[in-house]
């Protein structure tokens, strides 16, 4: 029996929507070419589950992601021989998230979602970081949601079944679109349909992911483009 088209189309972002391993390599090459910027993203990308694990298991309240990056950055910096970069040079590199390029598929296939379906964010980002980012990249959001509207870093239930509150809807009329099987896992776990996106090289060229598909998302997409192929638009 088809599946009826969803509602609401819910966001992944990094990885998913903007290139953070790239875009991060590219600005330390061009602020600290003396920086191996591929080791740097991937050091910095690493502290990211352990970081919201502190918020998820109790140790901090409620952190946002802009200073859960900024604290990973201070730990990495003396690593890469810039533990002594100045505050205002730290605050600045740490807005490098708020302004991550887009995949090259992403702009326009979301143009062509929106024409159809509500899109959204829902990304562990922080509303100022997905905002700016947005401006930045051209992402045409119909509205930002984020975990720090519900206060729950995915995979908590909370996430995923906001956005189904926001709305209105029942959890099936919302499709989490994501890069990550884990997300989509969780996803499903509370009844939202999934849509996967391959990002091959999320980790950079070096190191590219696995993207075989996995029969329990709905659909299984080579980009944010043949999504909308996928779904008429």
């Amino acid at each position: 029996m088809a599946v009826a088209h969803p509602q609401i189309l819910a966001f992944d972002v990094f990885g998913t929507v903007v290139d953070w391993h790239d875009s991060i390599a590219r600005e330390m090459a061009a602020r600290y070419p003396q920086v191996d910027g591929d080791a740097f993203a991937l050091a910095w990308r690493k502290g990211y589950q352990p970081a919201m694990d502190l918020v998820r298991q109790g140790q901090l309240g409620w952190t946002r992601m802009d200073v859960l990056h900024r604290r990973i950055l201070d730990g990495i910096l003396p690593q890469f021989g810039l533990g002594g970069m100045p505050e205002a040079e730290r605050a600045e590199l740490n807005r490098v998230w708020h302004r991550l390029s887009p995949w090259p598929d992403a702009v326009a296939g979301l143009q062509r979602l929106k024409s159809r379906f509500v899109i959204t964010p829902l990304s562990n980002g922080n509303i100022a970081l997905l905002t700016h980012m947005a401006k930045n990249a051209g992402l045409p959001w119909d509205c930002v949601l984020s975990a720090e509207v519900f206060q729950a870093y995915k995979p908590d239930p909370r996430a995923y079944l906001g956005v189904a509150d926001v709305f209105g809807v029942e959890a099936s009329a919302v499709m989490l679109v994501a890069a990550h099987h884990s997300d989509l896992a969780a996803a499903r776990g509370c009844g939202l349909q999934t849509a996967y996106i391959q990002r091959p090289h999320e980790y950079g060229s070096n190191q590219p992911k696995d993207v075989t598909p996995q029969p329990n998302n709905t659909y299984h997409c080579s980009s944010i483009l043949d999504l909308a192929d996928q779904l008429g638009c």
